[in-house]
């Protein structure tokens, strides 16, 4: 959007189908000032973005009603509950059917009779009740083909008047006697109907119990006096008290207490997590057992569970590859079946002298299974399960196109640090050679690193603190990409980094003198020529010692003294292993690892998690060549990583997956799929859900397609009756794949 440009969301339940979404999208687009439409039927909601100089949303409301659709509110309100049964078209519906009913039961019990000629054709008693069927039927349906004539839209509502209004007229002009398949398409088209807002009312349900997620009521304290106040009225910085077993209802920092935290809702996880002071906790959340008090750090409608919501609906506006083919599809399938319908009105009788009443009922029937609503539902209402049904087990999708390219992936690369490792190193070693002592080397070393946010830094500065070491000054910090950190301390430049990094400036790492043991057996080399008897081979002894035993390491030093070594180890996250194995099965044909560590390091984590291949020592861009290599190699591939980092790679891969994305907004916002918690094991359930939604939108494409093709071949034999097109054409195929796209929301973790 630009600068002078605004959004409003709408809420319309009645938008339910891919037409509906087309005439709200007309109805729309032709007012000044409006800029874009993106109108979900899934989700029955429109976003549409304008110019605030020309129009409103008052008067883009006004457009959408007048194109036949309510609009039942705007911004973060829910999406509309009224009962489908009692909405006035359930009514008429139902008056409709009465009349319909007893017409039949008129002429089944052989009492009809005639009661008045008009235009020369006689009109009997069940006559007239079909016509009053007709008219308290086909009144909706009516007024919304006329919207869609005014709209130049060849709709369902179109499809349908012409139908109804060719029937009447038939029967009226040319004593063709079709009330009772006019009475009989404006029933059964609005039994359709009904049934098809019902089953997108189901899809919709998901959607609704994530919104009901988040609270609408918080206790805060104003002027001394606890207080119960709407959720979106609390200010970032004012202070929050959640009892036990209540939803917590903001984003915010733990200033007070202590409790267990479900915070399924909004990372999947299954186990509570314990919170305290100075912990983050999410809207959306739950505590167990304690009483805490929150700090708000986020509005209402930008907490980490709203945006989840906003992007679980937006993504509804990135089509997948199938629901693409399917547009196209129905753009040339609608007309194509509309010209038959003409042609099997006509032909027949006037070439081979057919019966005209016959062939204009298959015509009018030609005409229903015109409409393509239930193959172009089947990919929505597939995808808008399928994404929220991961946003409540902490995978946020953004957009159906990701969805379907996870199903799709070959090979999946995996970060080491914080994906296939906790990311929270430990210092295990501290080597000091030429006379540093083990004290000193951790104050030259967190000097260095005090300014890095790298997890080796922390794992440092962590240990320092341990020991309530003095940091000498520091100044110039400065980090030199993929090899470590340069910073001046008390005025001279010292370096902190890889082994290359040593033997870029000069150093002889092969024969050093070790000045402690921190934590390794540093064993003497025997090195000629040398009168001290604590010579160290660094090279090919100490640090390949280290890295084998999945440790990284590091030197310490100026650009003319080497201080000493740290080794920090990363603990394996518990099921790494098992993931890896899963993907596997779940059809992945190769797992790689892609990290920056070193040679060794890489190959012992890499043994034990099972990956196929490990590539080591790579730089951010060279994650990124990795990246390209593997889609040359195996098509679609999915990066799994932290979202910062990794962004080179994230961005290259088919898919990009952020771990532990909860509360980051950089991940949330770049990554193409975001892991909400730091669980690498919903990684299968994704493939697992990616792949199911895949089969379900080709089930349901394949279906309804297949269907609507067997009805129109078997129309001109006489053996698809109106109410057999109408309701296994339309409402049954609807209902059909709805029913199978909520299988999506069953599947767990």
């Amino acid at each position: 959007m630009t600068e002078n440009t605004v959004q409003v969301r709408f809420t319309v339940p009645e938008m339910d189908c891919s037409s509906c979404a087309a005439t709200v999208d007309g109805a729309l687009s032709d007012i000044d000032g409006v800029t874009s439409v993106d109108p979900a039927a899934a989700t029955g909601r429109v976003t549409v973005s304008y110019d605030p100089s020309l129009t409103d949303s008052d008067q883009l409301a006004a457009a959408i009603e007048a194109a036949g659709y309510e609009v039942t509110g705007t911004g973060g309100d829910e999406l509309g509950e009224q009962s489908i049964w009692t909405s006035p078209r359930a009514v008429k519906t139902a008056v409709s059917a009465v009349l319909l009913a007893g017409g039949l039961a008129v002429l089944l019990a052989g009492v009809d009779r005639p009661l008045l000629t008009v235009l020369g054709t006689e009109h009997t008693l069940s006559d007239l009740a079909f016509i009053g069927g007709t008219v308290v039927g086909g009144e909706i349906i009516l007024r919304n083909g006329a919207v869609s004539v005014r709209e130049r839209s060849l709709d369902i509502d179109f499809l349908m008047s012409a139908a109804i209004v060719g029937a009447v007229a038939a029967s009226l002009g040319f004593g063709e006697g079709l009330y009772f398949e006019a009475a009989t398409l404006a029933v059964l088209f609005n039994v359709a109907e009904l049934l098809e807002a019902y089953s997108m009312d189901r899809a919709r349900n998901s959607l609704r119990e994530l919104m009901d997620l988040s609270p609408d009521q918080a206790r805060v304290t104003r002027d001394g006096e606890e207080m119960l106040v709407p959720a979106e009225d609390v200010a970032v910085g004012e202070r929050v008290s959640v009892q036990p077993g209540e939803k917590i209802p903001v984003d915010g920092i733990v200033q007070e207490g202590q409790s267990a935290v479900d915070q399924s809702p909004v990372t999947g996880e299954s186990v509570p997590v314990e919170k305290s002071s100075g912990e983050e906790v999410y809207a959306g959340t739950v505590t167990e057992t304690g009483y805490l008090e929150v700090e708000t750090t986020a509005p209402a409608g930008e907490h980490t569970l709203a945006k989840i919501i906003d992007l679980v609906e937006d993504a509804q506006t990135n089509k997948t590859e199938r629901e693409q083919f399917v547009d196209r599809f129905a753009g040339y399938y609608t007309p194509v079946v509309v010209a038959l319908a003409v042609v099997a009105m006509v032909g027949p009788p006037l070439v081979l002298g057919a019966s005209w009443s016959q062939w204009f009922v298959y015509g009018l029937t030609l005409l229903v299974l015109a409409c393509p609503c239930a193959f172009v539902i089947s990919t929505p209402v597939s995808v808008v399960s399928g994404l929220t049904s991961a946003a409540k087990n902490g995978v946020l999708i953004k957009g159906g196109d990701h969805l379907e390219a996870m199903g799709a992936v070959n090979a999946v690369a995996l970060d080491k640090t914080g994906t296939l490792t906790r990311g929270e190193l430990t210092v295990t070693d501290v080597i000091g050679v030429e006379g540093t002592d083990e004290d000193e080397l951790l104050a030259y070393a967190s000097a260095i690193e005090g300014r890095s946010e790298h997890p080796f830094a922390t794992a440092i500065n962590d240990r320092a603190d341990e020991r309530d070491v003095e940091r000498p000054s520091v100044s110039n910090f400065e980090a030199i990409l993929g090899k470590g950190v340069r910073a001046d301390v008390d005025g001279q430049t010292h370096y902190a980094g890889k082994p290359a990094l040593f033997e870029e400036l000069g150093f002889d790492l092969s024969h050093v003198h070790a000045a402690t043991d921190g934590g390794v057996a540093v064993a003497p080399s025997e090195i000629e020529d040398c009168p001290r008897d604590n010579c160290v081979d660094l090279l090919a002894e100490t640090i390949p010692d280290l890295q084998a035993a999945g440790k990284t390491v590091a030197l310490i030093g100026t650009d003319e003294q080497l201080l000493g070594v740290i080794a920090v180890a990363d603990e394996i996250r518990p099921g790494a292993a098992s993931m890896v194995e899963r993907l596997h099965t779940l059809g992945v044909e190769h797992v790689v690892m892609l990290t920056g560590d070193n040679e060794r390091t890489a190959r012992a984590i890499a043994e034990e998690v099972g990956v196929d291949e490990y590539r080591a020592e790579l730089l951010p861009e060279q994650k990124a060549d990795a990246l390209e290599e593997l889609e040359a190699e195996y098509g679609e591939v999915a990066m799994v990583g932290d979202g910062i980092n990794d962004a080179p790679a994230l961005a290259t891969a088919t898919v990009g997956i952020a771990m532990g994305a909860a509360g980051t907004d950089t991940a949330i916002e770049t990554a193409d799929i975001a892991l909400m918690g730091d669980d690498i094991s919903k990684l299968p359930y994704l493939r697992d859900l990616a792949g199911r939604a895949n089969g379900v939108i080709r089930q349901n494409i394949w279906a309804s397609l297949g269907v609507k093709a067997t009805l129109v071949v078997l129309v001109p034999f006489g053996l698809v009756p109106i109410w057999v097109a109408v309701l296994l054409g339309d409402a049954g195929m609807t209902v059909g794949v709805t029913g199978n796209a909520m299988r999506l929301s069953r599947i767990q973790p």
